[in-house]
């Protein structure tokens, strides 16, 4: 009897070792490049919704991700799709006020809806009162 080595840590050391088809491998390796492809357009997203609230939020880009990471756990919504919403703010100046609440906490002042993005006043506060770093 072999003994149990138990879970995998790492790929499979001897892979595909006739086990799959040719077929089952192509699909497979046609499921990582979807998932890889994803990944690469939600963090431009991302990036893109960081860029937003630092621009509104007069805030560094460590800041902008606290910001739209703190925004997702307060409103349990996906980061991605916090993101989106920043960046369909962005053209539309429409928010939904639970993400609008959370991003005015998290910024420590009002924000422009509706009205278009502007920069902070000078000396306004920063990101839940940390300072750059």
């Amino acid at each position: 009897m072999r003994p149990n080595p138990g879970p995998s840590s790492g790929p499979d050391p001897a892979p595909h070792l006739g086990h799959d088809s040719d077929s089952d491998q192509i699909f497979r390796l046609q499921e990582q490049v979807r998932q890889l492809k994803e990944a690469v357009v939600s963090h431009a997203v991302v990036d893109q919704a960081i860029g937003v609230i630092i621009v509104l939020g007069g805030v560094t880009p460590d800041e902008g991700w606290i910001v739209l990471k703190e925004i997702s756990q307060h409103t349990n919504i996906k980061l991605r799709n916090v993101a989106e919403t920043v960046l369909i703010w962005g053209r539309t100046g429409v928010m939904p006020q639970e993400i609008l609440t959370a991003l005015e906490d998290r910024l420590g002042r009002p924000v422009c809806v509706g009205t278009g993005l502007s920069a902070p006043p000078p000396g306004s506060p920063r990101v839940s009162g940390r300072s750059s770093r």
